[in-house]
Order: C-alpha cells, then sequence, then structure tokens
C-alpha cells in the first residue's frame, strides 16, 4: 500500500518547504493535504497540512458553522427572513443576483452557501448574524476559529473572497469540518444537498463527490476556488462506522483535485481497516486466549506478537513478526503508513496550469 500512496501523491504537484507566513502574490498556488480519522481526530496522513495559503470558499464553512449553532440556540430559525443590503448585493459572482432590498429565507441562504458558494448571500447572511455588521461577523468567525484551535486561520470576510491576508491551512479545515460534525449533526446533512431551486432556477453543488461509489458515502462538505489558492475541498465521507476527513487545497484543477480527494478516500479507509486489523494483533497478543488444538501456533520469541498466518499480509515491515512496542507507539498516534511519501516528494516550485477565472467558487 505505500507503493501505491507514494504513486498517489505524485498526483501532487511539487511545491516548495511552505512557511507560515502567507502567500505572496507571485507564488504559484500552494498544494496541500491530510487525511483525518473523524472519529478520533487521529492523522492518517499529511503533506503541507500546516501552511498557510487562502481558503477560497471553503471559509463559507464558519460562516455556515456560526449561523447553525445559532439555530441550535435558537436565536434565528431557519424560515426569518433576510434583507439584502446594497454591500451584499454588490459581492463579485459567484452569486444569486438578488436585488437590493429583496428578500431570502434563512434556510435558501444556507442551501444557496452550500450548492451555489453564493458570495452575494454569504454577506448577507454574516449581516443578519450579526445585527447589521459584516466586520462583527468576521470577529465571531475569528473568534470561533480560536477556540477550535485553528492556530493558523485568519478571517477576513464571510464568503472566502481573495484576499491575501485571509489564510488557513488543510489541518485547520479539518478541525473545522471535525467541529461541524460533532456540534451541529442536525444540520450536517445539508451539505449532501446536491441541488437547490430558486427563482425558477436550479443550482447544482460544486462538490462533485457526492454520493456513493465502492461502499464510500460523501455526504459532504465544501469546495473554493480563488487564483491565489488554487481549486479547494474539504470531503467528508463514511463507510460502515468509519468515517474519515480529507482537505485538498492548491489543486491545479477542480478535476484533479477531486481525483486527489478520492484516492485518498479509498486509501484513507484501507488504512483505518488496516490499523483495526493490527490493534487486534496486538490485543491478542496481551490478552492471549485459548486456542482450539486444531488452530494453535508456535508463538515466537518472547516481546513480539503471536502472527496469525490465516490473516492478510498488513502493509508493515517486512518481517514475519509485528512488534508490540512499535504498535503501541504509532497504531493509534500519527500514522507511520504514509511517513515516507512527502519526504520522497520534490521540493522544487512548480507553476500551476490554473486557468486563469474571473469567478470566485
Amino acid at each position: 500500500m505505500l507503493r501505491r500512496l507514494f504513486v498517489l501523491f505524485l498526483f501532487f504537484s511539487c511545491s516548495c518547504h511552505a512557511k507560515s507566513s502567507a502567500p505572496s502574490k507571485s507564488s504559484a498556488p500552494l498544494s496541500a493535504a491530510i487525511v483525518v480519522d473523524a472519529r478520533k481526530g487521529s492523522v492518517l496522513y499529511s503533506y503541507n497540512s500546516d501552511a498557510r495559503t487562502q481558503p477560497a470558499s471553503i471559509a463559507k464553512m464558519m460562516t455556515l458553522f456560526i449561523i447553525f449553532k445559532a439555530l441550535k440556540q435558537k436565536k434565528i430559525s431557519l424560515y426569518s427572513m433576510i434583507k439584502i443590503s446594497p454591500h451584499a448585493a454588490a459581492q463579485a459572482p459567484c452569486k444569486l443576483g438578488l436585488k437590493c432590498g429583496s428578500f431570502i429565507s434563512v434556510r435558501d441562504a444556507i442551501l444557496s452557501l452550500v450548492t451555489q458558494s453564493a458570495n452575494d448571500i454569504a454577506v448577507a447572511l454574516a449581516e443578519f448574524g450579526a445585527g447589521g455588521s459584516e466586520q462583527r461577523f468576521v470577529s465571531m468567525m475569528n473568534k470561533e476559529a480560536k477556540r477550535l484551535k485553528m492556530n493558523s486561520t485568519v478571517f477576513l470576510n464571510p464568503s472566502g473572497w481573495k484576499n491575501a491576508q485571509q489564510v488557513t491551512t488543510a489541518h485547520d479545515i479539518a478541525k473545522l469540518s471535525m467541529a461541524i460534525l460533532k456540534e451541529c449533526p442536525d444540520y450536517y446533512n445539508i451539505f449532501s444537498t446536491k441541488e437547490f431551486a430558486f427563482n425558477k432556477k436550479v443550482y447544482k453543488n460544486h462538490n462533485t463527490l457526492l454520493g456513493s461509489q465502492d461502499g464510500i458515502v460523501v455526504d459532504g462538505i465544501k469546495t473554493g476556488f480563488v487564483n491565489a489558492s488554487g481549486y479547494n475541498i474539504a470531503v467528508s465521507a463514511r463507510k460502515g462506522k468509519d468515517r474519515i476527513i480529507v482537505v485538498v487545497l492548491g489543486g491545479r484543477s477542480g478535476a484533479q483535485r477531486d481525483m486527489q480527494a478520492k484516492t485518498l478516500l479509498k486509501e484513507g479507509f484501507l488504512c483505518l481497516s488496516t490499523y483495526k486489523k493490527s490493534a487486534m494483533l496486538v490485543k491478542n497478543y496481551k490478552n492471549p486466549k485459548i486456542i482450539p488444538e486444531k488452530q494453535k501456533k508456535v508463538p515466537v520469541k518472547q516481546g513480539k506478537a503471536l502472527v496469525d498466518a490465516t490473516l492478510p499480509q498488513l502493509p508493515l515491515p517486512q518481517t514475519k513478526t509485528y512488534n508490540v512496542k512499535w504498535y503501541n507507539r504509532d497504531l493509534m498516534g500519527h500514522s507511520r503508513l504514509f511517513e515516507n511519501i512527502s519526504k520522497d516528494l520534490k521540493t522544487t516550485q512548480q507553476s500551476h496550469s490554473v486557468t486563469r477565472r474571473i469567478l470566485g467558487e
């Protein structure tokens, strides 16, 4: 599996070692990724995951998170009406294009952010959620980011519209994704909406990964794009009782970004499955059960786990036995399985072949 994962991440454009400062205007979009076990918070894989880049429309995840919390606390309702201000109406696309003075419900506003990623409605929703002040809402976003220990994130607007000083990291976006799942489970399913009908128009969700394939069900969460960041996506998916979160930042195209995310999802679930089998080996070693005579194995030297030859071969060090200490140290922490992938990647800067777009996704 290590070999497959190495081949996988050759998909990522090689990028220079990222610094913690905001990205410069002249630099190519930063490539970064992270895979997290959503139930335990364990990092299964990371590449440049703590390097800063612009969030683009992924910033709307925080906007929605704050609105979800207000709904949960019954401060507002899904059918509260939002008046479009001149400032909101003047936002650049993507947008619904509602005129100044018109109204939209909180429910429809949320759906427009999830699907169309409407910048005008993001601002209107922020103004509504903070008593008419977008900047007050942005302060709420940054306060919430601090609470979630998104230490490398700075929000400057609720839409994610391009600003060199508005930055985040793949790791921080994974933290935000987990917070939405855990703190607002009743509203998380909104992210699985594939299309939204409004004013006789149907808006498709930009997240084309939604749905089920090979037993993996993708049910959220958000995409984003500005020229400076490249194509971004945060994905949450479940398989059986497992759930993982994948964040990919700096894709050269939407298709490449989605391919990277799909492969990381597949390998992430395979990694979790491997860990469970490995943990069972350790558990059986520490708490041996009485084995029927026909199934008895000859134990190896003291300090090594008993290996059952009937189990599938695990992608661990190529030895005939498994070291229990190795498992104890690494099994439930940061994964050693992916450890050497990023070391083998070249660190030279490559220019992205990003097709220039006027619209901000």
